[in-house]
């Protein structure tokens, strides 16, 4: 019986990696997602269903909690060490899936960033699992992802125009 659901497990894992593969490319397709956009985000999502997957194989191959607690403490102590030192990284590849899904901006937009004083604005180049690329003129920007989540962006900037200064309220004093 172990071995028949141990199987199927194996059976769901593939269509489950087919399926979100399938749906990723169909929902890049339909926002105009670069194909290298789209390897990252699969690439990521598999890594997720492997360890889902992994932990029912564990689960249902009948070892004792005590073997596998003792195994898993050590591990996550070490990757939590880890993750802790690169918190910012995990944190990007986070915001990286979000803007993914979510983020109604794509390459070739021209965007600004409301970034207290500083002028953030040109065009989207590449979205990456870490950071967007913005040109401008002849600088390109790295701009984090999880910073971009947390600033506001206009799309298609219009230049700004100052409000002309009334000639009337020259004249009114030259006259007097």
């Amino acid at each position: 019986m172990t071995i028949l659901i141990f199987l199927i497990l194996i059976l769901l894992f593939f269509v489950s990696i087919h399926f979100s593969n399938s749906s990723i490319k169909h929902f890049g397709q339909k926002r105009d997602v670069s194909l290298y956009r789209m390897k990252y985000i699969i690439k990521t999502t598999n890594i997720a269903i492997s360890i889902l997957f992994l932990i029912l194989l564990i689960n249902v191959s009948g070892l004792q909690y005590s073997q596998v607690s003792i195994f898993l403490s050590s591990v996550f102590a070490v990757i939590g060490v880890a993750l802790f030192a690169q918190w910012s990284i995990l944190s990007n590849i986070t915001a990286s899936l979000i803007i993914f899904f979510g983020f109604p901006y794509r390459v070739g937009d021209q965007i600004r960033i409301i970034d207290g004083g500083e002028d953030i604005s040109g065009k989207i180049e590449e979205i990456s699992l870490f950071h967007v690329l913005i040109k401008r003129d002849e600088e390109l920007i790295t701009y984090p992802n999880s910073l971009i989540l947390q600033k506001g962006v206009i799309k298609n900037p219009k230049p700004r125009i100052e409000p002309e200064k009334s000639d009337s309220s020259e004249n009114n004093t030259e006259k007097s």
